[in-house]
């Protein structure tokens, strides 16, 4: 019988913006206020060293990635490099990450839907979407690839839009509420780090979640079209992605309002196209966090099936998540999660508030330890197979002071989330997660085990 694989729909415009989509998150939108008013402009050194890590994170993925073109996910190189029982844990906390992120933005669609229709029950909305996607989803990747081209694009033209309307009061000298726009605003009011180095280290809890989903373009590598000239695009053009996306939005918002004049609990893009005239600006914004939230809910339904797939390809999940329709599709991984999703849906309008801010905080220690995973795994492929890092043409640069700087700062964000009451709570509940994928990992195991010997005694 022949082997089922997945289809290599996902063309060279649809990967790149599948990974400005994954590098834009709606923390830029709606949370840059808190994070500006937290580190003043300080936030664009946050953002340039960040945004220099999570890079160097992509750049040591897409070198595993590119090493065997036979990878669907991360998970098969943590397999080969690390263990099954590192791949177990790390496909499983892969696919709980996405599913809480699916979670939080299905309520967010809701929400932003209610700002049109507040007479809409909050759930109705995300349900209607959550179908939507699946059955996009279920049609082909192709269709999965243009959902996510469309809701990227959007993004793009909304930041765009705020640079060019802002670099326009600049140079006007345009007057606002709070003064002049001018790029004096920048150090002007109490310097670049007005709140100190607390502040500026405080910032980075926020700026790590911005880049949550950037490592999403890895696992599109075993659905796209010509993956060794198609990912390297993708990964060698997120710095350029970065500087213009988020050091210029940020440069371009406290320039226009100095930072201790922007609202934190407000949209700073809504005060900028507030300030230029542009009524519907609360309305804009709202349609692009809408899509935005869309966007990630698409992308949740896609990872979390391909990771599921990875997983029952190795006998870590039940076989039958390994079958593909008759569109090279894996159905019964997309509807798994799904489900799981629409469970979790019902579960957030059960659940206290408290314990919904908890999952998605863990959600977020557990992206830490994944790109930690992926850069352990890339020290282990070029000490063990020096063959194939001679022939690969997407190395890592300065390796292995690379992985060692990575490995560094991810310790160092643990810290900064201790130092914070709102996720002080997460750090220390998350091991209860991996403790649990352990034991679940042992059992099965001892199963199997069980299993080959009574076949074995049998035969």
């Amino acid at each position: 019988m022949q082997e089922q694989k997945l289809e290599r729909g996902l063309k060279n415009r649809h990967v790149q913006l599948i990974a400005i989509g994954g590098a834009i998150g709606t923390g830029l939108f709606l949370g840059a206020g808190k994070s500006i008013h937290l580190a003043g402009p300080s936030i664009l050194f946050a953002y340039m060293i960040t945004g220099v890590i999570c890079f160097l994170i992509m750049r040591a993925l897409g070198e595993l990635l590119l090493s065997n073109l036979n990878y669907h996910s991360f998970v098969d190189f943590v397999r080969e490099y690390l263990g099954n029982m590192a791949a177990f844990i790390t496909g499983w906390t892969y696919w709980f990450c996405w599913i809480s992120i699916a979670m939080a933005d299905l309520t967010a669609v809701g929400l932003y839907t209610q700002y049109w229709f507040p007479s809409v029950p909050q759930w109705m909305p995300g349900l209607f979407a959550l179908v939507i996607l699946l059955f996009m989803n279920l049609a082909t990747v192709k269709l999965f690839g243009e959902m996510e081209f469309w809701f990227a694009l959007i993004k793009v033209i909304a930041i765009l839009a705020l640079i060019v309307i802002g670099i326009f009061m600049i140079i006007k000298g345009f007057s606002t509420d709070s003064g002049v726009a001018s790029f004096t605003n920048l150090w002007s009011h109490e310097g670049m780090f007005p709140n100190g180095i607390n502040g500026f280290i405080l910032s980075f809890q926020m700026v790590v979640f911005a880049f949550v989903g950037i490592e999403l373009v890895g696992l599109t590598a075993g659905e796209t079209e010509n993956p060794e000239k198609v990912i390297p695009k993708a990964i060698n053009n997120i710095p350029i992605r970065i500087i213009i996306f988020y050091i210029g939005a940020l440069i371009v918002i406290m320039s226009v309002y100095p930072w201790n004049a922007i609202i934190p609990s407000e949209s700073p893009f809504v005060q900028v196209f507030v300030a230029v005239g542009i009524a519907a600006a609360a309305g804009i914004v709202n349609f692009v966090v809408l899509t935005s939230a869309a966007s990630a809910c698409n992308s949740a339904i896609f990872s979390t099936s391909r990771m599921v797939y990875s997983l029952a390809k190795d006998k870590n999940a039940p076989v039958p998540f390994a079958k593909l329709n008759a569109r090279k599709v894996p159905a019964n991984a997309l509807a798994f999660s799904t489900v799981v999703i629409l469970i979790s849906v019902v579960l957030n309008y059960l659940m206290p508030e408290g314990v919904f801010t908890l999952i998605t905080s863990i959600s977020t220690v557990c992206f830490i330890f994944i790109w930690g995973v992926t850069v352990i795994s890339h020290l282990k492929y070029r000490k063990t197979r020096p063959d194939l890092a001679k022939m690969n043409k997407f190395k890592l640069p300065l390796y292995p002071i690379s992985n060692y700087l990575i490995l560094a700062f991810l310790v160092f964000v643990l810290v900064v989330l201790a130092l914070s009451e709102d996720t002080r709570v997460a750090l220390f509940v998350t091991p209860i997660w991996f403790i649990m994928l352990i034991a679940i990992y042992k059992m099965r195991k001892t199963e199997v085990d069980h299993s080959n010997q009574r076949k074995a005694a049998g035969n």
